[in-house]
């Protein structure tokens, strides 16, 4: 097991990986985007060790990430196409990426592994997440269009 696992007291994400929530605003706001009550803004630890994925998933808000240590991740970015960034090479600096809301997102490490902040605001609730692999038809679409992805799903 990873040492980081232990000091950072992380659990398994659903998605892939292991986390820990490390702020929760205590303000609360409307969501926008479906009118619910949400904390103004939510922070975890997220990481991804090698053979690890991020599944496919989609947020109801912009989710910022933030690379802290280990290898480069590769994250990828699918909306009407699909985009994938490095964050934390050395040669291209490239440090945090903003996926937009309902984006479908993936990633996984270029090494050993991962250490990464995800902030996500209005703050994240499992009720505005989703899995590509919960959308038939979607993740059908994803697979004929972008067949290299289809691990992700």
């Amino acid at each position: 097991m990873h040492p980081l696992i232990h000091q950072l007291d992380l659990q398994p994400h659903p998605e892939g990986g292991f986390y820990k929530e490390v702020y929760r605003s205590s303000q609360i706001v409307n969501s926008p985007a479906n009118q619910q009550s949400r904390n103004t803004l939510t922070s975890i630890y997220f990481l991804l060790l090698q053979g690890q994925i991020s599944r496919f998933h989609k947020v109801l808000h912009d989710e910022t990430w933030h690379f802290y240590s280990g290898a480069p991740l590769k994250l990828i970015d699918l909306y009407d196409r699909c985009d994938e960034h490095i964050l934390g090479s050395d040669t291209k600096p490239n440090f945090q990426r903003t996926i937009v809301a309902n984006h479908w997102q993936a990633a996984e490490t270029t090494g050993d592994y991962s250490l990464m902040g995800c902030t996500v605001a209005p703050g994240f609730d499992f009720n505005d997440f989703s899995f590509l692999s919960d959308d038939k038809e979607n993740a059908e679409n994803v697979q004929e269009s972008f067949p290299q992805y289809a691990r992700f799903i």
